[in-house]
């Protein structure tokens, strides 16, 4: 039996790295789309190919190696706050990058199946749930740059082009396997340093800010789901529950036996634990533009995909924090 081949650009992130393993458990070839001398890890029996995805050369070398019957396009420069600072780096990687894939896994095969991570950023801030119908509203250079990808290199291309392209609109999903600068391993690290008698305080922004937090585990089970289907389509993956950053800082705390007490409101919120000052908000982690709450309606993934997030937000921030707290063990 002929094996499947995916590949998986910005494979040493998190959905990379679970998605790769995903796809070696169901037996696939899997290949690794990474930058030159990049160090991170991933499984050993990923195929690295290396390259970037503003150079269309690399892309080019790295389809006709591969040959690949899925493509999954998880490279991003996925800061929201960072793309304030440098919109050009948003737009040459988000946009046009995922020009480069899918013209060129088309040009290697031409029934190639392409998925695209497209963030739930899209939509801007809203008081309902955002489901696939949802207007976008995008308010930051990440966001418009995801936008745009979606509407010129997924949706026109199926329209016009008969390409088997679909995007999975991602609202936010952590691991331990989540970069440092992201606020939720900042706060897991954090509470795990101070747990472990650390005395610097946790500098956060806007803790009343609200996102739908799932498990990565579970979400790249989803863009699996999605290019097995006979005709491709868009879906909203999310657990369609927010919470507060505060919330997600409290159930830290919890999971390290770490009752907090909380002091202020607003700017001035601070937490104490056993009287030393834990977090306390500061003014230059707020956002220029903030998204105040975001979360999702996955009901068309539950009733095509058969999709759902599996993982509770509790057990989520548990697994998060226990591993920051065991590897200061190490």
């Amino acid at each position: 039996m002929v094996r499947k081949k995916a590949l998986i650009t910005g494979v040493t992130g998190q959905d990379g790295w679970y998605l790769a393993e995903l796809l070696l458990q169901k037996g696939y070839e899997v290949f690794g789309f990474l930058r030159h001398g990049s160090t991170k890890a991933i499984p050993p029996e990923v195929v690295r190919l290396e390259g970037n995805m503003v150079d269309l050369h690399s892309i080019r070398i790295a389809m006709e190696q591969a040959r690949p019957s899925e493509v999954y396009n998880l490279a991003s420069q996925s800061h929201v706050g960072l793309s304030f600072e440098k919109p050009d780096v948003a737009r040459e990687i988000n946009f046009y990058g995922l020009g480069r894939v899918v013209n060129e896994a088309v040009r290697v095969n031409p029934a190639v199946k392409v998925f695209q991570a497209t963030s739930r950023e899209i939509f801007g801030d809203t008081a309902s749930a955002q489901n696939e119908s949802t207007p976008f509203n995008p308010m930051s250079p990440y966001a418009e740059s995801k936008m745009r990808a979606h509407e010129d290199f997924v949706v026109a291309y199926r329209k016009s082009r008969g390409i088997f392209v679909c995007s999975g609109i991602l609202f936010n999903h952590e691991s331990p396997r989540r970069e440092s600068q992201y606020v939720t391993r900042k706060i897991t690290r954090g509470l795990a340093a101070i747990k472990h008698g650390r005395i610097k305080p946790l500098e956060l922004g806007n803790l009343e800010t609200k996102r739908d937090w799932g498990f990565a585990g579970d979400y790249v089970k989803a863009m699996y789901l999605m290019l097995v289907q006979e005709t491709p389509d868009d879906f909203v993956i999310a657990t369609g529950v927010p919470h507060s950053v505060k919330d997600f800082i409290n159930a830290s705390a919890a999971a390290l036996d770490m009752p907090l007490m909380w002091q202020g409101e607003g700017k001035d919120t601070q937490a104490h634990w056993q009287g030393q000052l834990v977090v306390r908000v500061n003014e230059a982690f707020y956002r220029p533009v903030e998204v105040n709450a975001s979360f999702g309606n996955p009901t068309k993934a539950q009733h095509k995909l058969g999709w759902e997030a599996s993982t509770s937000f509790e057990d989520l921030v548990a697994m998060m924090v226990k591993a920051d707290y065991d590897a200061l063990n190490i």
